[in-house]
């Protein structure tokens, strides 16, 4: 089930993750299950707080080549990264969002959907296109569903998120 995009204004949210840069096409499915456990024992492992959410932030996007990303989970207050886990914020600011409930195949498409509507709307993005692809002021997908607990897809659910220019 998709919602009806929407325009949300946001505070800034610390978080820590791991960053990894990796093919556009079957990259992030690889990875994403084993740096999401590693993040969370790290969190564990420290004592950090968590504020909430896992989240994928995608830094620089270029379909037919890389992504760069950042695999996190946010936290309660700032935290101190350790070089391979690095510390930072979301921006405050309005972002256009949707909601997805299903499987994570599908997010492809339910981003095309938030990118369309923006469009139709004449809604820019916080975005600076470059020679190695478009740098997103903040992009995410996060992801309020562990699928460990709920073994369902059906159910799963994700929050696409991209910070709009000011």
């Amino acid at each position: 089930m998709l919602t009806l995009p929407k325009i949300v204004e946001y505070g800034s949210r610390p978080y820590v993750a791991i960053p990894l840069r990796v093919k556009a096409q079957g990259g992030v499915e690889e990875a994403g299950a084993k740096l999401f456990a590693e993040i969370w024992q790290w969190v564990r492992e420290r004592g950090v707080e968590p504020g909430g959410m896992s989240f994928i932030r995608y830094r620089v996007i270029d379909m037919k080549g890389w992504l760069e990303l950042e695999f996190g989970v946010s936290t309660a207050k700032p935290a101190e990264g350790d070089g391979r886990v690095v510390a930072g914020a979301l921006p405050a600011g309005r972002y256009a969002t949707v909601s997805w409930t299903g499987p994570y195949d599908a997010l492809l498409d339910v981003n095309a959907v938030l990118i369309g509507w923006a469009r139709e709307k004449g809604i820019r993005w916080d975005v600076e296109a470059r020679g190695d692809g478009d740098h997103f002021a903040c992009r995410y997908e996060d992801y309020p569903t562990d699928p460990a607990a709920e073994p369902d897809r059906s159910k799963w659910v994700t929050h696409v998120a991209i910070r709009i220019a000011d």
